[in-house]
């Protein structure tokens, strides 16, 4: 059990997905555009994904002035890999993510929006399934957020086994959720401040359940180029979140991150 759950640990990732936006600041047509980043350690809802070692990204975004978006954003990762390690088991050699997702976001009056979609994460590749107690890690989730001024809260929920949670007679974690709440400060000359909570609740799966938290300040610079320092951390179980080597993918650690975008 222990090694089937430290293959659970690295809940894959999802770029910063479009949230409710005045009508105003809609652009006035369709408009496409895309990212390039790095990050000293790719954590997604908390966990490394990467190892506590850094990673690459990018992403493409088009949006429509009716409120529809869609996009894919992809990531280095090492989870899978490192799953396979810790079980004996073969998982592939996927060494990316691929997140494709799309959604409707608009306002429902004055400074409330909302914000729904849906968001598949893929591992090509993945024989995820090969370690005992698991299935296939590629997953999909439905979400909705409603906005309010600087406030926002969201909620995923998952259609699939989450993250190859569960299957191969095991329980299976279909219909985990995942609630976020976050908030984005604005100081000015392109400096935010976006405090954030979350909790991942694994149904069927309560021991691997855990609460997130992470406060990151961000400086945008008005050519393309922003970058980010992020306090990130968990209370996750030590002994279900780890690497090969033990160290645990949940640690409290300071992550920078920088990303064109253009």
């Amino acid at each position: 059990m222990r090694l089937s759950f430290a293959a659970l640990a690295a809940l894959a990732t999802i770029t910063a997905l479009p949230v409710a936006v005045h009508a105003e600041d809609a652009p006035a047509g369709p408009s496409t555009a895309f990212n390039i980043g790095v990050v000293t350690d790719y954590r997604y809802r908390g966990i490394t994904q990467t190892r506590l070692k850094p990673a690459l990204q990018g992403g493409v975004d088009y949006s429509h002035p009716s409120g529809l978006y869609l996009g894919a954003w992809a990531s280095t990762i090492k989870w899978i890999k490192d799953a396979g390690a810790i079980s004996g088991a073969d998982t592939g050699s996927s060494q990316v993510e691929v997140d494709l997702y799309g959604g409707y976001k608009g306002e429902i009056v004055k400074d409330l929006g909302y914000d729904v979609g849906g968001l598949y994460y893929w591992y090509p590749s993945n024989k995820y399934k090969n370690i005992g107690g698991t299935s296939n890690a590629d997953t999909f989730e439905l979400y909705g957020a409603l906005t309010y001024k600087v406030f926002t809260v969201k909620y995923s929920h998952s259609l699939t086994n989450l993250f190859g949670a569960g299957g191969g007679g095991a329980p299976n974690s279909k219909g985990s959720g995942y609630l976020d709440l976050s908030a984005a400060l604005d100081f000015g000359d392109g400096i935010t401040i976006t405090p954030h909570l979350g909790r991942q609740e694994i149904h069927h799966y309560s021991m691997a359940s855990y609460t997130d938290y992470s406060v990151t300040a961000a400086k945008d610079f008005g050519n393309g180029l922003s970058v980010s320092l992020a306090l990130v951390g968990t209370d996750a179980d030590k002994d279900l979140y780890y690497t090969p080597s033990g160290k645990f993918t949940g640690k409290s650690a300071v992550v920078v991150g920088a990303k064109f975008a253009f």
